[in-house]
């Protein structure tokens, strides 16, 4: 899109330091979020949150700590695990790196909140289910991708974020579908459906999208 819209060109000196300015918006967008959600305007989530203490005891800060530590640390090692394998896995089914990415590697990494946001909607908590699962996409939206711009300046390697036509389509979906079920604060089987089938669609495109049409877009 910036190869497009520039007159000269690709400018891969112009692609980073808008990459870069853009992760910063995003960071700070997040940190407004949290003033927002946590401070400021808190008394909107005390629904989701008096259901959620329902489902699990209060824990003291030192325990909450120590079992943060351990489960990051476990995930740490999961995560290189997966890392190491999945190519291996990738080459032996025949899949493109985009479906793996986008499918395989976020259903097993966003496995907790799946599973949470499932029983709690088994359980009719549908305020605290819708605000897992949306929290979790804005989470790594407007907090994990920014982060690994900044981190990727750090090692030598700048990263951008640089997305293909298809995956663009993907977030514009997305979004559309959620305003779209979330909208009139109602829910219903159907609206499943609608949330599944356009999951499954996108599925399927990254499924048979060949490899080398992934950024074809940037010339050459």
């Amino acid at each position: 899109m910036t190869a497009a819209a520039s007159p000269s060109g690709w400018v891969p000196n112009v692609e980073h330091q808008l990459s870069l300015s853009i992760a910063i918006v995003l960071f700070v967008t997040y940190l407004c979020v949290l003033v927002f959600t946590l401070g400021t305007h808190k008394h909107f989530f005390i629904g989701c949150e008096g259901e959620l203490d329902e489902e699990v005891a209060h824990w003291s800060r030192t325990k909450s700590v120590i079992v943060l530590l351990m489960a990051t640390a476990i995930v740490a090692l999961l995560s290189e695990f997966l890392v190491g394998t999945i190519e291996a896995v990738r080459t032996s089914l025949g899949i493109t790196e985009v479906f793996v990415g986008v499918i395989v590697v976020a259903i097993v990494g966003n496995a907790a909140e799946h599973s949470t946001a499932i029983v709690m909607a088994i359980k009719n908590k549908m305020d605290l289910s819708v605000g897992i699962a949306i929290g979790s996409s804005l989470q790594v939206a407007l907090f994990v991708a920014p982060i690994l711009v900044f981190l990727s300046y750090f090692i030598g390697r700048p990263m951008n974020l640089e997305f293909s036509l298809p995956e663009i389509f993907a977030v514009v979906a997305s979004v559309y579908i959620i305003f779209q079920i979330s909208g009139d604060g109602e829910t219903n089987w159907i609206e499943g459906v609608q949330l599944l089938s356009v999951y499954l669609i996108l599925g399927i495109l990254f499924f048979y999208l060949p490899e080398p049409h992934i950024g074809s877009e940037h010339p050459q």
